[in-house]
């Protein structure tokens, strides 16, 4: 790990990922290589031998740093911790469980921070080009990123995308509540910037099991739908500020 700040953190929320978590950062370091990052592993109080084998390899890869919750709080917390604990300028998180390819990380990257990049592009949403789900699980997806992006018109194929790449001070000024990380992008464009999207792949859970109903989820979201048609409803941006 360079003494400096990097220019990128990775940040990973992991919740009973044994087996999942130490690969995961293995192939990150692997599809970071020759760049200037950390990764940032965040335990969310597992319950099972995840922090243990996260620390175990930290002495394999210098940059990886291992930070533990002490209260299980859940995934839009832990990226929040993630990101509070980031030196990087530039922050891409993917989900634990190890689904999202690491090798799509430089694209996601590389797209937000190209010199042609519009000067309100914050955020780079990866957009599963074939997922490796059960059909249902398809469906309901489906139908639930239909819902939401009708409903907050934030230009999202697919948010449920855990792969993202987006500016840690453009994040730090959005409203913070617990599934906070299903809704970066219309937070985003709520904020006044803009976010694109990008295919990236997906694969099967290679080990433990998901930690989401799809009746859990849909619950949660349509909880989470009604303050978030409610948050930009009482946005008002004054599109900029200059010191006169």
């Amino acid at each position: 790990m360079t003494t400096n700040a990097p220019d990128i953190s990775v940040v990973v929320p992991a919740y009973n990922e044994a087996g999942n978590a130490a690969n995961l950062a293995r192939e990150i370091a692997s599809a970071m290589d020759g760049r200037d990052y950390e990764m940032i592993f965040v335990d969310d109080c597992s319950t099972d031998t995840t922090r243990a084998e996260l620390v175990a390899a930290k002495s394999e890869m210098p940059t990886l740093r291992v930070i533990a919750h002490r209260h299980n709080a859940g995934q839009s917390r832990s990226v929040r911790t993630g990101i509070l604990h980031a030196r990087g300028k530039t922050i891409v998180t993917l989900d634990g469980d190890g689904q999202n390819p690491p090798a799509d990380i430089p694209t996601l990257v590389d797209a937000l921070t190209r010199a042609d990049a519009p000067e309100d592009l914050k955020l780079v949403g990866g957009r599963r080009a074939k997922r490796q789900d059960s059909a249902w699980k398809k469906l309901a997806s489906r139908v639930g990123n239909g819902v939401r992006k009708r409903l907050l018109n934030d230009d999202a194929d697919d948010t449920g995308c855990g792969l993202k790449a987006f500016d840690r001070q453009a994040y730090l000024l959005l409203p913070f509540f617990d599934h906070q990380h299903r809704f970066l992008p219309a937070l985003m464009k709520r904020e006044g910037f803009r976010c694109e999207f990008r295919d990236v792949g997906h694969r099967p859970r290679g080990a433990g099991k998901s930690k989401y109903t799809n009746f859990g989820r849909l619950f949660a979201s349509l909880a989470d739908m009604i303050g978030m048609i409610w948050l930009n409803a009482r946005a008002r941006n004054p599109r900029g500020s200059d010191e006169v």
